[in-house]
């Protein structure tokens, strides 16, 4: 399906068969008869999810999905499709190897949890003929709040530069990364959806997923002869009440973005008929105001740089079925001048974070694709800035999940219908500093995720 992985919610368990009767309900109602409303994507280029999408279903790019992203979502076929509408809701169930003291989350037990994730409503493809969107809005049930979710506009044109080709163009988004057409990116990078009601760690750069949502920026893009790829963008973080409005919570006590935050990207890209090779490099620098408190007159500066790569084989490029090994990479390496946080808590002057992934997938027919990564996280030892043992923000684990698409492909019986159900383990080396007790928080998380085109 093209649609993205929500953002990560909870619901109380008196609630989670209501997702499961309302998965049903979608899927009984396409059984009988086709989406014959306007769709997103899909039915834009018309194509099948599998054109553009590892395994039939978002948000994992093949080289046609993205060509189709850079290109602004615009497939300029001569055809009226009407407005690209679709939705998705995702429900679940979590266990942990150890129960949670106090419960997994407000309203939950501390273990063998049953959830509604999250529902999505999507604008998705073309608005004019050279610009397009890409829209989220959601339902967190665990908060009993809609919030708008990832988005990206784009307005995209092509021409020649030394008698090679040249594509460019702008995006208007509210996440570094979101706008990024390769999967070694945080906004769109392995796992692709994950459980909320199981541990996590608490160290992570501020460009792996803390800006999400909470700025506003433009770039212009560039990709010429098929093989460099460069963009510039600027961001501005959002107001407490620009937060509040777009149900960014909580606000209160929340990191806030001083002045402007500069982001980069370059890449080289090689395709060939079989083999799809990138590597490149990406990163930001920002002043954040630790807490949203401006008393001490200084920001923690932070400056992160990553490099990653990707490599796609496909075994047979002539069918939207063939199968297909995905392998992405990255590390993202950040130091921190932690001027305020050292004026509040006595933090330590000067902070490192290193963080890698390498994951793996093979899809087998677009249908059945098993993955596989490697994560780890280390960084500077602050007992009065890291919430961890003894100060330590380490983390290192294995991911492990197969997924099962049965539709998506160019002989679906339900053309406006998809669903991917997923079973992934989350196995912990070392979580916040601890080996010893670091299995406790490993979890085995089964989530059914459904689409569907108006």
């Amino acid at each position: 399906m093209d649609s993205p992985p929500p953002e990560h919610g909870r619901r109380p368990t008196r609630q989670a068969a209501e997702g499961w009767l309302l998965t049903f309900a979608l899927f009984s109602a396409l059984a009988t008869k086709p989406a014959l409303a306007v769709p997103s994507f899909a039915i834009q280029t018309g194509q099948p999810c599998a054109a553009c999408h590892v395994g039939a279903f978002g948000p994992q790019l093949k080289p046609y999905g993205r060509d189709f992203k850079l290109h602004g979502y615009v497939a300029n076929d001569g055809q009226d499709h009407g407005p690209p509408l679709a939705a998705t809701a995702m429900t679940s169930f979590t266990h942990t190897n150890a129960p949670q003291v106090g419960g997994a989350a407000p309203g939950f037990r501390p273990n063998d949890n049953f959830a509604v994730d999250e529902l999505s409503l999507y604008y998705a493809g073309k608005v004019t003929a050279n610009t397009g969107a890409f829209v989220e809005l959601n339902y967190d049930a665990v908060e009993r709040q809609a919030r708008l979710g990832k988005v990206d506009i784009r307005h995209a044109k092509e021409g020649q530069v030394f008698e090679k080709d040249l594509l460019w163009g702008f995006t208007a988004n509210n996440s570094p990364t979101v706008q990024d057409a390769w999967n070694s990116t945080p906004a769109w990078g392995f796992p692709y959806n994950a459980s909320a009601l199981a541990p996590t760690p608490v160290a992570a750069a501020l460009i792996d997923g803390k800006l999400s949502q909470r700025v506003a920026g433009t770039s212009a893009y560039m990709l010429w002869n098929d093989l460099l790829y460069a963009e510039a963008a600027v961001y501005q973080g959002l107001s407490p009440s620009t937060l509040r409005i777009t149900g960014i919570v909580p606000v209160e006590g929340t990191d806030l973005i001083k002045g402007m935050i500069p982001y980069w990207r370059f890449g080289l890209i090689k395709d060939l008929e079989q083999h799809h090779f990138q590597v490149g490099t990406y990163g930001l620098i920002a002043n954040v105001i630790p807490g949203g408190n401006p008393s001490t007159g200084f920001a923690d500066r932070f400056t992160d740089i990553a490099f990653d790569a990707n490599y796609q084989f496909i075994v047979n490029p002539k069918t939207t079925v063939s199968d297909m090994l995905s392998v992405h990479a990255t590390w993202i390496h950040e130091v921190g001048r932690m001027d305020a946080s050292q004026a509040l808590t006595g933090s330590l002057p000067n902070h490192s974070l290193d963080t890698m992934r390498v994951d793996m997938s093979y899809s087998f027919a677009a249908t059945v694709t098993p993955s596989v990564q490697y994560f780890r996280t280390s960084g500077t030892r602050d007992p009065n800035y890291w919430d961890t043992l003894n100060g330590i923000p380490n983390s290192e684990g294995m991911i492990y999940e197969i997924a099962y698409v049965p539709w998506g492909k160019p002989d679906s019986p339900y053309p406006g219908f998809n669903a991917r159900l997923a079973l992934q383990y989350v196995d912990y080396l070392r979580f916040d500093g601890s080996r010893v007790d670091a299995r406790r928080n490993n979890s085995i998380y089964l989530s059914l995720w459904t689409g569907v085109k108006f």
